[in-house]
């Protein structure tokens, strides 16, 4: 588990091997579901959302946190926003931003309540999320059914070959 900060904290090191899930931290809350968006997420969830990202929060402090994020290949990120600002680099692999394919050592920044989704590419994608805050929420745009059922469906078709796949930094057996 990630230290506490203590008072007039100077300097920490962090493993991320020690980070604990996103999911068990509650620094991040769903926010302004209706019942249209709490059940596509219900849906999505079932669907496999833990199976296709791992998601930890490396280090955190009341102005200041870092988590690393790794969606595997073709997960299907459904457009969200946060309450704040959020600057991402990407570590390896790939994904696609709107008609932008970005690769390891690109990145970009996503300000607060801005809607946005990009897509792992075939190796998948790792990437380090940088924010001001250390809680945050995240509010899905998907307002109708038939967004959700394509959402799902994208889960449904990529999830047969997460089983196999490993991080796009790890090293590929010979």
């Amino acid at each position: 588990m990630t230290a506490e900060p203590q008072a007039n904290e100077t300097f920490r090191v962090f493993r991320k091997g020690d980070a604990p899930h996103l999911h068990e931290t509650g620094a991040m809350v769903l926010a302004a579901m209706t019942p249209v968006v709490a059940e596509g997420v219900g849906r999505w969830v079932e669907a496999g959302l833990h199976e296709g990202n791992e998601t930890r929060v490396l280090f955190s402090t009341p102005h200041m946190s870092l988590t690393y994020a790794w969606f595997k290949s073709d997960f299907p990120l459904p457009i969200h926003s946060h309450d704040a600002d959020c600057l991402y680099y990407i570590l390896a692999g790939s994904l696609k931003l709107g008609n932008e394919i970005l690769q390891a050592g690109d990145g970009f920044f996503v300000g607060k309540d801005v809607p946005y989704s990009y897509r792992p590419g075939a190796e998948g994608v790792e990437v380090l999320e940088f924010r001001t805050v250390d809680h945050f929420d995240m509010k899905m745009k998907g307002a109708t059914s038939a967004y959700w059922d394509k959402i799902v469906g994208g889960m449904d078709a990529a999830r047969p070959k997460w089983g196999s796949e490993n991080p796009p930094s790890s090293p590929r057996p010979s």
